[in-house]
């Protein structure tokens, strides 16, 4: 059987990929090396964040090398995107999310009996690039990040900051599908201040980091996996919280000093699919490998889960496949 689905690719080589695809099919081999399928068949259905989809697709290659018969398809739809239009109607056994999922959303499972629980699976340090020409800055205070963000956004370098040159900012950034997008509002602008609609947005990463490569006076953000994936292509700013200036790093996000922008990573599956052995299974290896430090770490670029809080969460999870599953 074949090593991988990603042939003579290395893992990081693949999450590279991973970081520019919009959907992937990860399938199991013909049969295991000791000719079965583990004992468990069927397709998995995954939608929703952007930021979620490396580590869910890395785990997902993980998981069928072990489960052949075990079909996994894992769509980009961005967390609201996936909550509204796929997991709520009944369509995905799995929603990735980088956000918590909100009250619309919640109704929306309801009318259509959709239980799930919540699990949490990494940190994230949400990144923020420009070009790497751009000398001029790197760092930003959390109120001139939000004046370049709000609806009302400055149009021009030198209205963050007098020294910064009189040039127009090109801006790339989260679809308004995406809960990187609504974790932006809420933690930088702020509700009121909402979001410009003066940007070029997308649920793709590779799109962003494009973008703010071609342009010396771009800027953008994207979850800190690509970044960490990809580190040549564009800078990384500081981020100054009232505390002095912290770049975003595994290190940082960990010990919370990259504020405001470290944030819990999700994915939310059904009741009704963790009824099915192969999804609770699976379920069951997403929150085991939450701790795996080479997968989520050094492979993929997310903070994993202390011993701790991996318990809390399998507790959870064994909890309601027992109540799925009864």
């Amino acid at each position: 059987m074949e090593a991988s689905r990603f042939g003579d690719l290395t893992r990081r080589d693949a999450l590279k990929a991973f970081g520019g695809a919009g959907a992937v099919a990860v399938a199991g081999c013909t049969e295991t090396e000791n000719g079965d399928s583990g004992g468990l068949s069927g397709n998995i259905n995954i939608a929703g964040s952007s930021t979620v989809f490396p580590l869910m697709s890395a785990m997902a290659e993980e998981f069928s090398s072990d489960y052949s018969g075990v079909n996994i398809d894992i769509s980009s739809t961005g967390t609201g995107g996936g909550f509204s239009n796929h997991f709520c109607p009944a369509n995905t056994d799995f929603n990735n999310a980088s956000r918590e999922i909100m009250p619309e959303e919640e109704e929306l499972c309801a009318d259509n009996n959709v239980d799930y629980i919540e699990l949490t699976v990494a940190t994230d340090a949400l990144t923020v690039v420009v070009n790497n020409e751009a000398d001029f800055v790197d760092c930003l205070t959390v109120e001139e990040l939000a004046s370049i963000w709000e609806s009302d956004a400055v149009e021009t370098w030198d209205e963050v900051r007098d020294e910064f040159p009189n040039e127009p900012i090109e801006r790339y950034g989260a679809a308004d599908t995406s809960g990187t997008y609504d974790y932006f509002i809420e933690n930088v602008q702020g509700a009121e201040a909402g979001h410009t609609d003066d940007y070029q947005a997308t649920e793709r990463d590779d799109t962003i980091a494009q973008g703010v490569a071609g342009s010396e006076y771009a800027i953008g953000y994207f979850g800190f996996s690509y970044y960490y994936n990809n580190p040549d292509e564009v800078k990384a700013l500081g981020i100054d919280n009232g505390d002095g200036c912290v770049k975003p790093s595994l290190d940082t996000a960990s010990s919370g000093e990259y504020q405001p922008l470290s944030r819990r990573l999700y994915t939310y599956p059904s009741m009704s699919s963790l009824a099915k052995d192969h999804v609770a299974e699976f379920a069951r290896f997403v929150v085991e490998q939450t701790t795996n430090e080479e997968l989520v770490a050094q492979d993929v670029g997310y903070v994993p889960l202390n011993d701790s809080r991996q318990e809390e969460e399998m507790n959870k999870l064994e909890s309601a496949i027992e109540d799925a599953q009864s």
